[in-house]
């Protein structure tokens, strides 16, 4: 009965109780909205992150990564990625050997880490080959194929089927070079990583730099289950002691930061929302009170017990607040969903984003999780925001309270 009548007095002044539940409807719509925009947002950079650049695990020489001498390498790593591929949490092994270098067009030069790949075990830890936008990936060009990143093409002003020049030291220390042909171009929107690596077939790389046959620097896994990458990476330490097994989140701890930095960002941004609604709905209710003194007055009068008056007036605010927030929620679903498909559209920021290796188009992510923390917010700004209104009230003397005009 009291929520039936907390209800009815929400709607006696109709243009006041609109106000109100549209400025927590719009608060919280732009709450839900951000929310699952910075999801999106990040979890597009964790996934390129991880599925393009590093993936789930790599395994290296202890002292390889201190300087990337060429001479640290795991020997037999072909067969170790044999190996490592029939573990059942594996999906996908690909062993690589990788030389920091110097590569020069016929107009510039600069220096680069080129990575020697065997194609079809890379496409199995890697989506390289689903981002190769101009040309192909290793097919068209039988001698010596080199795929680098849109930027690098751009800064060496080079193009498809132009010849390239990588000058490295090899394994017994002298200084060669070898000249490759672009077969293709990736575009990873992210610049840093595009201007800085180069893609060669293992067998070209491991003989210009007169490797031992069958080593790897490093061995990339990819895992069928993120939710293994801790369990897998403790196994295959307690297996290969002697190497360097490290995730991504070791490998690259910013990405390991962003659905953290995104989840709090989230919350902040909602919190501070909330709590700007709150003064406003407290402000809303004082006038209520005020306006119902001697209304109040009869009803204590009358026998309703303080107790009673209280959560009435509880009753009406949080139903106030709960009303403007499940609509802002919903509105902001909604929203969410339907630019799931098509996405928000970024691209006149398009090249500070890749600067940063973040896409241009955003797609929305919505988490049940999130949603149901954003309700309870709701909830508890609503009883938070009644407390000092129904506190008030109770405080008149019911006598002099009917006596108010």
């Amino acid at each position: 009965m009291i929520t039936s009548v907390a209800w009815r007095n929400i709607w006696r002044n109709p243009v006041r109780s609109g106000i109100i539940i549209t400025a927590i409807s719009i608060g919280m719509f732009a709450g839900v909205f951000s929310a699952t925009f910075t999801k999106g947002w990040m979890n597009q950079r964790l996934e390129a992150g991880v599925e393009t650049e590093t993936s789930h695990i790599q395994l290296h020489e202890p002292t390889y990564r201190e300087n990337y001498e060429i001479n640290q390498f795991i020997r037999q790593g072909v067969q170790l990625a044999d190996q490592l591929s029939a573990l059942p949490e594996v999906d996908g092994v690909s062993p690589r050997v990788t030389i920091q270098s110097m590569i020069a067009s016929a107009e510039t030069g600069t220096g680069v880490k080129i990575m020697g790949i065997i194609p079809e075990k890379e496409k199995q830890v890697t989506k390289l080959s689903q981002f190769v936008t101009e040309g192909d990936y290793f097919e068209s060009i039988s001698r010596n194929p080199i795929i680098i990143g849109k930027k690098l093409a751009e800064k060496l002003k080079i193009k498809l089927k132009s010849k390239v020049v990588i000058t490295l030291q090899d394994a017994d220390g002298n200084i060669t070079g070898g000249a490759f042909r672009v077969c293709g171009i990736f575009d990873l929107t992210n610049s840093m990583f595009e201007e800085a690596n180069v893609f060669v077939r293992y067998n070209d790389l491991a003989r210009l730099g007169m490797l031992p046959e069958g080593v790897a620097h490093e061995i990339i896994v990819h895992l069928n289950d993120q939710k293994k990458l801790e369990s897998v990476t403790q196994e295959l330490r307690a297996k290969y002691p002697e190497l360097e097994v490290m995730n991504w989140k070791e490998l690259t701890p910013e990405l390991g930061y962003l659905n953290e930095i995104g989840n709090l960002y989230t919350y902040i941004f909602v919190i501070i929302i909330l709590l700007s609604l709150g003064f406003g709905i407290i402000n809303t209710m004082l006038m209520v009170v005020m306006e119902r003194v001697k209304e109040l007055g009869m009803l204590m009068a009358i026998g309703m017990g303080r107790l009673r008056v209280f959560l009435m007036l509880m009753l009406e605010t949080t139903l106030l607040t709960l009303t403007g927030g499940l609509i802002g929620i919903v509105l902001g679903l909604g929203a969410s969903f339907a630019l799931q498909e098509k996405g928000i559209n970024l691209s006149n920021w398009a090249q500070g984003l890749e600067d940063f290796g973040y896409s241009a188009i955003i797609y929305p992510v919505v988490e049940t999780q999130m949603v149901l923390v954003i309700i309870l917010l709701v909830i508890l700004t609503g009883i938070i925001a009644s407390v000092y209104p129904a506190r008030k009230a109770l405080k008149y003397n019911p006598a002099e309270a009917i006596r108010t005009e």
